[in-house]
């Protein structure tokens, strides 16, 4: 089992006993996936506020709804086309508090900086659904790409808990940018009928990195991770001017020794 796999699995425990109590409860699905984008503006409120770690316990709380609810619908049988759309819709008006909430509070500080980057940050997030939801009007299954909704929500909470959202947000941008990349170039390959790129030999380690089409919980997924994890931790967040971050970082406090 992988490292990201092992956390999942771990995770599944008391989200186990949360989905049993929902389908106990007879909550429909629809009804969780909306109390989940209403404890999102929450949590973007705390951000606005520049109170992180509050931020990051409520996003906790806030996408162990957005999580649960396809289960509960699975489980129930209340799986619907509409649920699925209800669902993707109330996921980008979450992605748009959260993000709203960063450029509130950078604002606020006179950072006009990050006010941009959160923006362009926000912009590109949203593409990367887009991209994939136009391209698969067009072919059967546009899923390439490394950085999707999971990926920025649990890199949200990371930055929250640990003081250093400057950092994740230069991590989602560039992955986003690139992930926009890929749906575009992988689109354009499959309604062309053109051999998708090789990942054999030296070349093949840029494409099987920047053309992402593993799975999560695989090998060459928990190297991204594990490289986004250091980024985030151990810049100093004075090499990025974050606007927010308390304490030098790992390798800020090792130069400073």
């Amino acid at each position: 089992m992988t490292f990201t796999g092992a956390i999942g699995a771990i995770c599944m425990f008391p989200l186990r006993a949360i989905i049993s109590a929902s389908v106990a409860l007879g909550i429909h699905p629809n009804t969780l996936t909306l109390i989940g984008v209403l404890i999102n503006v929450a949590a973007a409120w705390a951000l606005a506020r520049d109170r992180f770690l509050a931020a990051g316990a409520i996003m906790i709380v806030a996408n162990i709804f957005d999580f649960i609810d396809g289960k509960v619908a699975h489980i129930t049988g209340k799986q619907s086309q509409f649920g699925a759309f209800w669902d993707s819709t109330l996921d980008r008006f979450s992605d748009l508090a959260l993000f709203t909430g960063l450029i509130w509070l950078y604002a606020d500080l006179g950072r006009k900086d990050y006010v941009l980057i959160a923006t362009l940050t926000l912009i590109f997030s949203i593409m990367t659904s887009y991209a994939r939801a136009r391209a698969e009007s067009l072919v059967t299954r546009c899923k390439v790409g490394f950085m999707e909704r999971p990926e920025r929500i649990v890199l949200f909470m990371i930055g929250a808990f640990t003081d250093r959202m400057a950092a994740v947000l230069w991590v989602i941008l560039v992955l986003s940018i690139v992930t926009v990349a890929n749906r575009i170039y992988y689109t354009y390959l499959e309604l062309e009928r053109r051999p998708m790129p090789s990942t054999a030999g030296p070349g093949g380690v840029f494409w099987r990195f920047f053309f992402w089409r593993d799975d999560r919980a695989t090998l060459p997924y928990d190297i991204w991770v594990v490289a986004i994890l250091a980024f985030t931790w151990l810049t100093p967040p004075g090499w990025l001017g974050d606007p927010a971050a308390a304490g030098p970082g790992l390798i800020g406090w090792l130069l400073s020794h």
